[in-house]
């Protein structure tokens, strides 16, 4: 499991940026068909018919009444007004889809947003990136071992890990078997937290199981007891002096996310809802459009461009501002606030000659985007066990 780091601040127009305001073509939930996927996987066009109308009947993964309190959650953020933590896994295996794995995830989320209540004194939005990121993008189509090719391994959601010819074979079912999975994930989730087990006033609660190892230096332990100590002290404090953002401070909710390759996969979850206009991606609250993705003419793009749910945009160290500001005038051509959010990741070596630059570029257009780093890479550390970390 990858540990989470993420954090984000805002950034926006100061009211009289320029703007560029265009008339998109008609986007509908199989728009995106028109153009090249980059990730496209070759099914069986029978079963993937099948598949995707199972998929069409079954009921939502998330709401959109949760979809429409993120994106306002994230307009705040893109003011200085909360902060953003995101964490989870790279890719999630089916097999990962277990109780003590599930609860670990939350700790460290729980714990990693109360810190920076404790540090920032703002409120903090929680997003998972579980419950969902069962693809993973690839740069080709195949892999070859010893002569033998088959197709790449595309995530539990398309195939499976072993170089077998029946694990490679993608299988448009795995669909459905990822969609009951990201719902018992989801229901665990909700269940845990309206039973008590997020209640950030008792952090002694959420002990991680790895600080027992032996590869845990003593130190590292008895600063997080310390640390732990202190902010569960500091809230009661709070409370005791009759504090009203305490409550507004410690607010449990958790929100998911997840990069959204399988275009089958979510236009399938796709849909309109009684009393509120536009269409929303209800597999996820705030899905993501990755680095090999997000080209501007490409099914990505053209698919995610019409959902109303809030968009995250992965963005790497060869990324230039006109590609930044296109993408932005694409993705959000009312410029509405807590629509878009720039996912970085540049690297150490690279991110203070890049980053600058494209910040100003986006400040100076007016464009309303929230600035976040990628919670899911950048593990620099390495346990005696040989398991990566931040």
């Amino acid at each position: 499991m990858g540990l989470p780091s993420a954090g984000a601040v805002g950034s926006g127009g100061d009211g009289h940026a320029r703007l560029a305001f265009v008339t998109p073509a008609v986007w509908t939930p199989d728009s995106w068909k028109s153009k090249v996927d980059s990730q496209a996987v070759e099914y069986d066009r029978g079963a993937l018919e099948s598949a995707c109308g199972r998929l069409r009947e079954l009921p939502p993964l998330v709401t959109s009444w949760e979809i429409a309190r993120l994106k306002r959650l994230l307009a705040e953020a893109q003011q200085g007004k909360r902060f953003l933590v995101q964490g989870g896994d790279c890719a999630e295996t089916l097999a990962d889809c277990r109780s003590p794995v599930i609860a670990n995830k939350l700790k460290i989320l729980l714990q990693l947003s109360l810190v920076m209540i404790h540090e920032g004194k703002k409120p903090v939005i929680r997003v998972g990136r579980f419950a969902g990121q069962y693809a993973k993008p690839r740069s080709s189509a195949h892999e070859s071992r010893e002569g033998v090719v088959r197709p790449s391994y595309f995530g539990d959601m398309v195939n499976r890990a072993d170089f077998t010819e029946s694990g490679r074979r993608p299988d448009p079912d795995n669909m459905i078997v990822a969609y009951s999975h990201a719902a018992m994930t989801l229901n665990f989730i909700r269940s845990l937290s309206a039973a008590g087990f997020a209640d950030v006033h008792h952090p002694e609660y959420w002990e991680l199981s790895f600080f027992g190892r032996d590869s845990v230096p003593d130190s590292l332990r008895q600063d997080y007891q310390r640390t732990t100590k202190q902010l569960a002290e500091a809230l009661r404090f709070m409370q005791a002096l009759g504090e009203s953002t305490v409550e507004e401070l410690t607010r449990v909710e958790f929100y998911t996310s997840h990069e959204g390759l399988n275009l089958h996969y979510e236009s399938a979850q796709t849909r309109q809802v009684p009393r509120r206009d536009g269409w929303f991606d209800l597999t996820t609250h705030f899905p993501w459009i990755g680095e090999r993705t997000r080209a501007v003419d490409g099914a990505h793009v053209e698919f995610f461009r019409g959902v109303d749910n809030p968009i995250g945009i992965k963005i790497g160290p060869s990324t230039t501002a006109e590609q930044v500001l296109r993408l932005a005038e694409i993705m959000n051509p009312r410029n509405e606030a807590g629509k878009i959010a720039l996912v970085t990741r540049m690297g150490a070596a690279k991110v203070a000659d890049v980053l600058p630059a494209l910040v100003d570029a986006v400040r100076a257009s007016g464009r309303l985007v929230l600035w976040v780093c990628d919670p899911m890479h950048g593990n620099t550390q390495v346990a005696p066990s040989g398991r990566k970390w931040r």
